[in-house]
């Protein structure tokens, strides 16, 4: 093990990545003596303390001038600046479970059916009011409004009525769901003076920073909020600006040259480019995202599950993983699980590339003629080398493929969720049933593929409310072969999240169970 690799785990320890028995019991594995491992992590003890001031830089892609700061309808790298200036009831923990933000106390009926929520008291908004358990349920009234467009309205559509009674919101469900509080996770759901419906997009919450800079595509700032409630914990930088930067090569240069201090989305190709500066450091994380192709089922000539599952067993997982992600990710089956989230339905037999049977299937859906793949830079790191290798791949069963590069900008205002065949993917979610109710369940906002199953529908509200462990495992395998078998999914690959950073950024530790990483950080220098 070198050193490099030693300080990196030494620093995964105060970040709750990793416990202090399992880094000690790898080094001295390795060989390494307890006093220097002893050492190692009494300075990376001392790195995690906290520094305040400076301007926190990050260089992100995913960004386009058409993203909105309304919760609603925000975009990925939208949604990661909503995490500095947003609120919410409940977030995800690192290393699992929730922590409590707005809401202090979260309790339920024993039918998982009423669910309470204790507002904590002293929180204030950017505008100087006081959050309020009212606040809350305009928030949450909103969301369920298929008039706000909202991208959490799938998960919102089991709450039958929400009421305020004093400092607490009480909820009662049409359906009982035991993952109820994880759904108040949803990236969208950020708390707002009366529920955003007066002007959504104001970017006034209750977080670290207050909204200063908006310019949709190019970047969006804050500055402390001097009044935040956890102001120990998170907001240690003066200022954080987020710099929209699409392109890859872009990103990279930006961080060697010091322009920016943390990037998304790095390429598994150039991981060892940046790991030989000494000034600069790595991270990927393994977790729930996935990279995928949608089709729209319900769109000729992809209303035909013949010409479907040609597409899904003309993609060469194994090819994608090793050329595209480089080892950093797993294979996918053709369904959004993965062993990221419990019960995970382990035995389903995993599909391989197989061009004879794909030609057979696609000779039986009576389509002939090319088929018009949409892709992008942005749709996910590497996207444009995998549609050439998926072009390659399906030629071989017989399928032409053309593959159009449509421009970074406004990509996922104008092809995704707009056009019938394309690349794009998912962070994922904390829960199988937010997963799949985000976008497989029929009335999804954001049904990217037009799938529209009763069978699955049915199966889903069955094992929101089954509390037996072994009958709900069963009720998602169930659902997963649906997906997998009918679905308009191609999930070639679940992606390790990379991301780098300069040496100057301390406590930062990305990954979809810590949202508030910007937030959390400091600068050293």
């Amino acid at each position: 093990m070198s050193s490099q690799e030693l300080d990196y785990l030494s620093r995964r320890v105060p970040a709750v990545r990793l416990s202090r028995r399992e880094f000690l019991g790898r080094a001295t594995a390795l060989g390494v003596s307890a006093t220097f491992t002893n050492s190692l992590l009494v300075g990376a003890a001392k790195a995690q303390v906290p520094q305040k001031g400076g301007i926190l830089k990050v260089g992100l892609n995913g960004g386009g001038t058409t993203d909105s700061l309304d919760p609603a309808i925000s975009s990925t790298l939208v949604a990661n600046f909503g995490y500095c200036w947003g609120e919410y009831l409940v977030a995800l923990a690192p290393g699992g479970g929730l922590e409590n933000r707005i809401a202090e106390e979260i309790g339920s009926s024993k039918d998982a059916k009423t669910w309470t929520m204790k507002v904590r008291k002293g929180i204030e908004f950017h505008n100087g009011k006081t959050v309020t358990a009212e606040d809350v349920v305009a928030t949450l009234e909103r969301h369920s409004d298929a008039k706000s467009q909202s991208g959490a309205l799938g998960v919102l559509k089991s709450i039958d009525t929400i009421k305020a009674h004093g400092d607490e919101v009480v909820l009662t469900l049409k359906d009982a769901n035991a993952d109820f509080p994880y759904l108040m996770t949803d990236y969208h759901l950020i708390i707002q003076p009366n529920g955003g419906k007066d002007d959504p997009a104001a970017g006034i919450s209750a977080g670290p920073y207050k909204v200063t800079v908006n310019e949709p595509g190019v970047r969006h700032s804050g500055e402390r909020f001097v009044n935040f409630w956890q102001s120990d914990k998170m907001g240690f930088a003066d200022q954080i600006e987020i710099i929209v930067i699409n392109d890859d090569m872009a990103r990279i240069s930006a961080l060697q040259g010091g322009q920016v201090h943390i990037i998304n989305m790095v390429q598994p190709k150039v991981v060892d480019l940046i790991t030989r500066a000494p000034n600069l450091k790595v991270e990927a994380v393994k977790g729930p995202a996935y990279y995928c192709i949608n089709m729209f089922c319900d769109t000729a000539p992809f209303n035909s599950n013949d010409l479907r599952m040609a597409l899904k067993l003309a993609m060469n997982r194994e090819e994608m993983l090793d050329k595209i992600l480089r080892g950093y990710g797993t294979v996918g089956n053709d369904f959004p699980i993965n062993d990221s989230y419990p019960l995970f339905p382990e035995d389903i037999e995993q599909r391989i590339y197989d061009p004879e049977k794909a030609a057979f299937h696609y000779k039986k859906s009576g389509h002939d003629g090319p088929l018009l793949l949409r892709t992008s830079g942005v749709a996910f790191p590497g996207a444009i080398d995998a549609a050439q290798l998926y072009q390659q791949s399906c030629a071989k069963a017989g399928i032409t493929l053309e593959v159009k590069r449509e421009p970074d900008d406004g990509y996922f205002s104008a092809v995704w969720l707009k056009q019938p065949f394309c690349a794009t993917y998912w962070s994922g979610r904390p829960t199988q049933d937010q997963m799949y109710s985000t976008t497989y369940l029929s009335t999804a906002p954001w049904n990217d593929t037009h799938f529209f199953n009763e069978k699955f529908d049915k199966l889903l509200i069955e094992a929101r409310g089954e509390l037996d462990v072994d009958k709900r495992k069963n009720l998602y395998r169930e659902m997963a072969i649906i997906v997998r078998d009918e679905g308009g999914v191609i999930v070639p690959m679940f992606n390790h999240l990379i991301y780098a950073s300069s040496d100057k950024v301390s406590g930062y530790v990305g990954g979809v169970d810590n949202p508030y990483a910007l937030a959390k950080c400091w600068l050293t220098a």
